[in-house]
């Protein structure tokens, strides 16, 4: 009877045996599938999440803002546009030289009725002459003035300064 009692020890043993090892064997798939999710592992951060949702709640009322103030420029472009459609319209009031539209006319408009330059009809010729002097020289500062009259000689010069100061007379004559 020893023998059997001695026997079936054993076999429970090994049997208890072979359960550990089924049991080390699952433990050592969870291992590798929790060190397989920690390496895939996204962290998904809760806080920004919440976050970014308050700011952007917050932020709807400054898109709204932006939204009106890109509107607002917009209709101030469209506005500049159509000034610069109304006085390319009025290219005909009166004849200018080809100096004076190669040069001045895109800044001042093609009659002297300034579009992103100043105004220049009313002006007269000496105070013409004078501006564009001191743009030349650099006294004045005006890069864009400086490269359009740095290559012009005096005669260009005063023969622009006469022109423009004729401007108010071709006005009134049209």
């Amino acid at each position: 009877m020893k023998h059997v009692i001695a026997a079936v020890t054993t076999i429970l043993a090994l049997a208890a045996m072979f359960k550990m090892y089924q049991s080390d064997k699952e433990v050592h798939k969870l291992e590798e599938i929790r060190n397989i999710i920690a390496k895939t592992k996204m962290e998904v951060k809760l806080e920004r999440t919440v976050q970014s949702i308050e700011k952007k709640n917050e932020t709807k009322s400054d898109d709204m803002e932006m939204e009106k103030e890109r509107e607002k420029k917009r209709k101030e472009v469209e506005a500049k546009l159509q000034a610069l459609k109304n006085k390319a319209g009025n290219l005909a009031a009166f004849d200018v030289s080809p100096l004076y539209k190669q040069k001045c006319a895109s800044c001042h408009g093609v009659n002297g009725e300034g579009i992103i330059g100043p105004k220049l009809i009313g002006k007269s010729a000496k105070e013409v002459y004078s501006a564009l002097s001191e743009f030349k020289s650099g006294t004045r500062k005006n890069y864009v003035m400086y490269g359009l009259l740095s290559k012009m000689n005096d005669e260009q010069i005063k023969a622009l300064s006469e022109e423009i100061g004729r401007f108010s007379e071709k006005l009134e004559r049209k």
